[in-house]
């Protein structure tokens, strides 16, 4: 038998692509499609010989698709109709309609794919876009399997999977957080950030130890990071120089969002998830790097609400709090060396475009159950 086919849709910068080869399975990506010109760019740049139509889902006719006769469909579509911290508008939210159109072209193609492997986020479980999925695959003979996941645990702790003789088309629909180091039931919730923290909502009975913090979530942070199996975030770091300085928190969001910031230093082994707003926006879009490791959170933030703007602002600069640059979010995804993005690339675009991609041994290691 010859490669696996595979049809790369919503390839962004190739997230999905890079954890194909991550999972060694003998592959070809016979196409990509995104809408995003700057994704593409970066697209082009890593996975150059991988032909790439620059068009929305919508704009695929049935007979194109039947024309790529692929074996695969690696998918990971719009995740803002699903997730805590957005409208929750499912089905009715105009950026489901390629994910719907996918669903309704599935059974008409002349050759169904053998393998289909989708990633969304926490939320998308309990949507009606995932009944939507689920009635397709069982319309079309699939079997199927879903995880909730957390790249935490991902590598050790996967389910058995059903004997493949007994599977005519495969499916593994994986919700993933893109945080490298927090789970799902786990995840931190920014206070004020609009964000529902469902089952981690605070208790109205529950004190703040200091920053805003509960003494059963300092408790739980601490738990984290005490995890030997897990590495620490100094693994994936890069080394410090001049350039390092742009990374730094203008003293404008240290004193307006000091409060509402995860703060994580290079010994910790976790973080909270990058979003695409992150190295922009301040509140709820990641964590923050803590370089001075020799300081005590604790004592900085301590009756600091009492001092002048001026005081409080050289209090928290004694943190030395900076910005993970985008290379550092490329390792925590996992994304090799080699991986790059092109030079007109600018940083904004670099933060947006990796907080809308995936970790990529999180997808390698389903793409080796899939197909396994």
């Amino acid at each position: 038998m010859g490669p696996v086919r595979v049809l790369e849709l919503y390839s962004g910068i190739g997230g999905m692509h890079q954890a194909l080869r991550e999972s060694c399975i003998s592959a070809e990506v016979v196409a990509a499609v995104d809408v995003n010109t700057v994704a593409n760019e970066v697209y082009k740049h890593n996975f150059p010989s991988t032909p790439l139509w620059a068009k929305t889902i919508e704009g695929i006719t049935l007979a194109e698709l039947n024309r790529l006769s692929f074996d695969m469909i690696l998918m990971s579509p719009p995740c803002q109709p699903f997730t805590r911290i957005g409208l929750q508008g499912d089905v009715s939210d105009p950026r489901t309609n390629s994910f719907l159109y996918i669903l309704d072209i599935l059974p008409r193609l002349q050759r169904l794919p053998k393998y289909i492997l989708l990633e969304n986020v926490k939320g998308f479980e309990t949507s009606s876009a995932r009944d939507k999925l689920v009635e397709t695959l069982k319309k079309c003979g699939f079997k199927y399997q879903e995880f909730l996941l957390s790249p935490t645990y991902i590598l050790e702790n996967f389910p058995d999977q059903e004997p493949k003789a007994s599977v005519k088309h495969r499916v593994a629909a994986g919700l993933e957080k893109e945080s490298s180091f927090t789970s799902p039931e786990e995840e931190h919730i920014e206070p004020n950030s609009g964000s529902d923290a469902g089952s981690g909502q605070r208790s109205q009975k529950e004190a703040f130890v200091f920053k805003l913090e509960t003494a059963k979530e300092m408790e739980r942070k601490r738990n984290q990071d005490s995890d030997l199996s897990i590495q620490m975030l100094k693994d994936f770091l890069e080394e410090d120089g001049e350039e390092m300085s742009q990374y730094f928190l203008p003293p404008k969001a240290l004193l307006r969002y000091a409060f509402l910031l995860d703060i994580v230093t290079p010994s910790c082994r976790r973080s909270t998830c990058f979003t695409k707003g992150y190295g922009h926006y301040v509140e709820g879009t990641g964590s923050v790097l803590q370089t001075a490791e020799d300081v005590q959170l604790e004592s900085v933030f301590k009756s600091i609400e009492m001092l002048s703007e001026e005081e409080k602002l050289m209090k928290l600069s004694t943190l030395k709090l900076r910005y993970f640059t985008p290379r550092e979010i490329e390792n925590l995804y996992g994304f090799p060396p080699e991986f790059g993005f092109p030079d007109k690339i600018t940083m904004k675009q670099r933060y947006r475009l990796l907080g809308n991609s995936l970790n990529v041994h999180v997808v390698a290691k389903l793409i080796s159950l899939l197909t396994g």
